[in-house]
């Protein structure tokens, strides 16, 4: 039995993270595709806090999109979940608490092919709710890199540009920017408007 069919008859787990802008969701978006292609029963989820874009869809900053259920708590997903879909999908999985961690590895023992995309660490580069944790049990981790908007090197942090200090505020391109270690301040710091060539 092959590596890819060990983990077709048992499930696993499929971690996507990485700064803002460094196309998480997108990556997400064409891994779910692709399952649907295999023609594969997917279900995707995403926090309620999330309606940047939509709120019924998981959408990426480049307008790419899939529709979802928007979600208060990762428990949840037991109510919504189909008997027969194979694989799920979590967008912004930042936003929920440490019950996504035992939501994705009960997913997994029962056979599902769980993909989750989420930030890795916060506007002051400290780890982000339970992705760490689950990058540490997934089978799977692929860390994602944006383009820093100050010197256009790769960025694989997230600078807050607007906004309060708390750990969570939904945004875009007007609260955050990626940015690289050198040019990245963990703190508000003011924007950077275009790449320096």
């Amino acid at each position: 039995m092959s590596e890819f069919s060990y983990f077709q008859a048992r499930g696993w787990i499929e971690v996507i993270v990485g700064s803002m802008f460094s196309g998480k969701t997108e990556e997400l978006i064409r891994r779910l595709r692709r399952a649907e292609f295999a023609r594969l029963p997917i279900q995707v989820f995403k926090p309620v806090i999330d309606d940047r874009y939509s709120i019924s869809e998981v959408t990426s900053h480049n307008k790419t999109s899939i529709q979802s259920k928007p979600l208060q708590s990762a428990e949840q997903i037991w109510e919504y979940l189909s008997p027969e879909t194979k694989v799920v999908g979590i967008d912004e999985g930042q936003f929920f608490d440490d019950a996504l961690v035992q939501v994705a590895q009960d997913l997994a023992d029962r056979g599902l092919r769980v993909i989750i995309a989420g930030l890795d660490t916060d506007w002051q580069a400290k780890p982000f709710g339970p992705i760490p944790t689950l990058m540490a049990i997934a089978e799977s981790v692929t860390k994602q890199h944006a383009v820093c908007v100050v010197c256009g090197n790769t960025a694989s942090r997230t600078q807050r540009t607007a906004g309060g200090t708390g750990q969570v505020q939904v945004g875009a391109l007007d609260t955050y920017e990626a940015r690289c270690r050198e040019h990245f301040k963990p703190m508000i710091d003011k924007p950077h408007s275009s790449l320096v060539p």
